[in-house]
């Protein structure tokens, strides 16, 4: 499913991370892919993410999900908002709209957070760390843009929103099903729905800060460090100062923690794990039977295709060595000949059909019962072309 007339090197150079750009109807044939009581549905589940935002004047509500189905039958005359998070993890439609947008690197990617609002509706004038494509699905949305903030730029007082004081729009559009506007990160950004049944998609791109990840990192390096791994000085010579901490002292020490923190391949075994751990990780998808390598050929057979569950994130990282390392919801996989070659074309897109040599293949089905056996994985008769 293809943006029509959508350069993505242009873009990448001129508006990535730079400035907003609205993209008017790109699709095919535009159709919504939920319905918006399927999206109260899934604001009823317990395993979904969901939120209500009400605004009665100047004064805003928040609460939090799983509601009643009641909620919405009696929703009251205030404008709303209900936002689902991670929609793509349980309709397949909804996932397909991420498909579009893989010029970005996979492990980028978040999710699909959906809206539903009545007339007037929004979550107030706000900015994010992340970047994001906005798609109209149902109804119209005007979007205003400002200009970029940071932790500097004042916010109202509210408790659990973080809503901008003093918003200034420096551009206004309203979209129309099936159009799209990118927001940068940091820039201001208001959305307000006009009339009601107004429904947006939202795929969110991930940027992990400075300090997460240093904090995650020490936090694995932690847990592998012996503790006599520590400071030594075998070759200490009397100080005209005992109270001094010397340059060689100094040096001494600071490289004991830097060769740890600068262990480059260290480093990319921990962040491959760290970031395809699901969104979710609490949620369990194994399957109630696990796989034997049998078992797997045997449904694999015919046009049988191997289906990534969208709830999962995969990545790889190219070993020095040629092998490939496969990161799958938090678990590493090294990967060489026939496995390497499914690692590739899982990481590639989300279904694939295998040729009969790799379903023959020892090593091949081995990785593929490791990833169906813990969920990542699903093989199920499926004719469509492989996208």
């Amino acid at each position: 499913m293809p943006l029509r007339d959508f350069d993505i090197a242009v873009f990448l150079r001129d508006y990535w991370q730079k400035r907003p750009l609205l993209i008017r109807n790109p699709w095919q044939d535009w159709v919504n892919p939920l319905d918006p009581d399927d999206l109260a549905g899934l604001a009823c589940d317990e395993d979904m993410e969901s939120r209500l935002i009400t605004q009665t004047g100047a004064t805003w509500a928040l609460e939090h999900g799983p509601f009643p189905e009641a909620r919405f039958g009696q929703p009251g005359a205030a404008p709303w908002t209900l936002l689902v998070q991670a929609v793509n993890h349980a309709v397949p439609d909804v996932a397909a709209l991420i498909a579009p947008f893989r010029f970005v690197p996979n492990w980028r990617i978040d999710d699909v957070m959906v809206s539903y609002a009545t007339d007037g509706g929004g979550v107030g004038p706000h900015f994010d760390q992340y970047d994001v494509f906005l798609i109209q699905g149902l109804g119209q949305r005007r979007w205003q843009v400002g200009a970029r903030c940071d932790a500097s730029s004042a916010l109202l007082p509210h408790g659990d929103l973080s809503l901008l004081a003093g918003f200034e729009p420096t551009d206004e559009w309203v979209l129309e099903p099936g159009d799209v506007l990118y927001v940068p990160p940091g820039v201001a950004h208001n959305g307000v729905a006009v009339g009601d049944d107004c429904m947006t998609y939202s795929i969110g791109f991930r940027a992990p800060s400075r300090s997460e990840l240093i904090e995650n990192w020490c936090d694995d390096l932690l847990e592998r460090l012996p503790d006599d791994d520590r400071y030594a000085d075998p070759d200490l010579a009397a100080q005209a100062n005992p109270g001094e901490i010397s340059a060689a002292a100094l040096d001494r020490l600071h490289a004991l923690v830097a060769e740890r923190l600068l262990d480059r391949d260290g480093f990319a075994r921990w962040f491959g794990q760290y970031i395809s751990t699901r969104k979710y990780p609490e949620l369990d998808w194994q399957p109630d039977q696990h796989a034997s390598a049998a078992g797997l050929r045997s449904m694999l057979r015919g046009d049988a295709a191997l289906q990534r569950n969208p709830a999962s994130r995969f990545a790889f990282i190219r070993a020095a060595d040629g092998a490939i390392q496969l990161f799958v919801d938090g678990a590493g996989f090294t990967c060489r000949g026939d496995s390497a070659v499914v690692a590739e074309l899982l990481c590639a897109k989300d279904c694939i059909t295998l040729t009969p040599e790799l379903t023959q293949s020892d090593e091949a089905v081995d990785l593929i019962v490791r990833l169906f056996n813990q969920g990542s994985v699903t093989v199920a008769d499926d004719d469509r072309d492989e996208d």
